[in-house]
């Protein structure tokens, strides 16, 4: 959303809007996965989150107010995101959950 609304609205390199709004396009491709709770997901965003994360340091760096800000902004949800992703694949691999095993709070009832 804040992609769409900094290309659109808020601080457009043009008026009326730029092509940079398409980049918000691939945050949109791993929405799946990560509903689904895939590992490979939440791998593979943590890296690409960098991309996002560059191209605030760079706008932060070069654009004017209110732009720079909006990239500060960025830069924090692309950090919060990155230790998100990371806090989420260590959590998983320290307790693993084997789905054929049946779960501890189930118990058999004995047939009589």
């Amino acid at each position: 959303m804040l992609a769409l609304a900094w290309e659109l609205v808020l601080a457009p390199l043009r008026p009326g809007g730029s092509w940079l709004v398409l980049k918000a396009l691939p945050l949109c491709i791993p929405l799946a996965g990560l509903l689904k709770n895939r590992m490979y997901t939440y791998r593979w965003v943590s890296l690409v989150v960098w991309l996002y994360f560059i191209e605030g340091v760079v706008r932060a760096w070069s654009d004017k107010a209110p732009g720079n800000y909006l990239a500060m902004l960025e830069i924090a949800l692309c950090i919060t995101l990155f230790v998100a992703c990371t806090a989420h694949v260590r959590l998983r691999l320290a307790h693993p959950h084997d789905p054929d095993t049946p779960d501890a709070t189930a118990t058999a009832t004995p047939s009589r």
